[in-house]
C-alpha cells in the first residue's frame, strides 16, 4: 500500500461530493469536489481539521474516484487537507483523459504534481508556498484574519504572475469584523477582489 500511495494509484479520500463552487474565480459554478486527507500546515482557523490525519481516511483507488467524478461534473476540484502531499499525476491524468477539467486548491507548501487546468494558491504563513508554484498560480486567495494579513497578501501577490487573479477572503469566524476592512482595502487597491464563502451563506457543502 505504501508504494501505491507513493506512485499515486491510491489516495486517502476524506469525501467527494457534487456542489456549487462557493469561493474565488469559479464561484457559482457546478463542480465535483474531491477532498484528500492529510495536512500538516495546521491553520488554527481551518474549518476541516478532520482532514488533517490521513490515516483516518480510507486509501482509495484513483480509478474509483475518476469513475464517480465523471458521473457528476466536467470540472473536478481537488482539495484537502493538502492534496500536494500526495502524487497527483495519475489522478489528474486519468481525469483529463475523460475530458474533465482539473482544478486544485493548495497552500503550495509541497512540490507541485499533477496536470492542472486551474491552480488556486492559498498561502499560509506557517508553511509558505514553494517558489516554483507562484508563476503557475491562476488564482491567489489570501485569508484575512487580522490587519497583518493584508501585508502578507501583498508579499504573496508580488510573487505571482501578472495574469493571476487576486482575492481577499474573510476568515469565516471573523467575517463581520473583517469584511468592512476588505471592502475598504479593495476600493483603495482595485487589483484585488473580495471573495466570500458563498456556499456557507447558501448552506450547501
Amino acid at each position: 500500500m505504501k508504494e501505491a500511495l507513493q506512485n499515486g494509484q491510491i489516495v486517502p479520500l476524506m469525501e467527494a461530493f457534487y456542489t456549487i463552487q462557493g469561493e474565488g474565480y469559479h464561484k457559482g459554478s457546478a463542480a465535483y469536489f474531491v477532498r484528500i486527507g492529510g495536512c500538516d500546515v495546521g491553520c488554527h482557523w481551518c474549518d476541516v481539521k478532520e482532514s488533517w490525519d490521513a490515516e483516518k481516511h480510507p486509501p482509495t483507488e484513483i480509478s474509483k474516484i475518476i469513475e464517480q467524478a465523471r458521473q457528476h461534473a466536467d470540472t473536478i476540484v481537488i482539495t484537502g487537507g493538502e492534496p500536494l502531499m500526495w502524487n497527483m499525476n495519475p489522478l489528474t491524468q486519468g481525469l483529463q483523459e475523460k475530458n474533465m477539467a482539473t482544478h486544485i486548491e493548495t497552500s503550495g507548501a509541497y512540490p507541485l504534481s499533477g496536470q492542472w487546468d486551474w491552480i488556486c494558491l492559498s498561502p499560509k504563513k506557517r508553511m509558505l508556498p514553494l517558489d516554483a508554484i507562484y508563476p503557475k498560480a491562476d488564482e491567489l486567495k489570501v485569508i484575512i484574519y487580522n490587519q497583518n494579513d493584508f501585508v502578507f497578501a501583498e508579499e504573496q501577490a508580488a510573487k505571482v504572475s501578472s495574469k493571476c487573479k487576486l482575492y481577499l477572503q474573510p476568515e469565516w469566524s471573523k467575517r463581520d469584523q473583517v469584511i468592512p476592512e476588505i471592502v475598504d482595502y479593495v476600493l483603495k487597491n482595485p487589483k484585488w477582489k473580495a471573495s466570500l464563502q458563498t456556499h456557507k451563506y447558501m448552506n450547501i457543502p
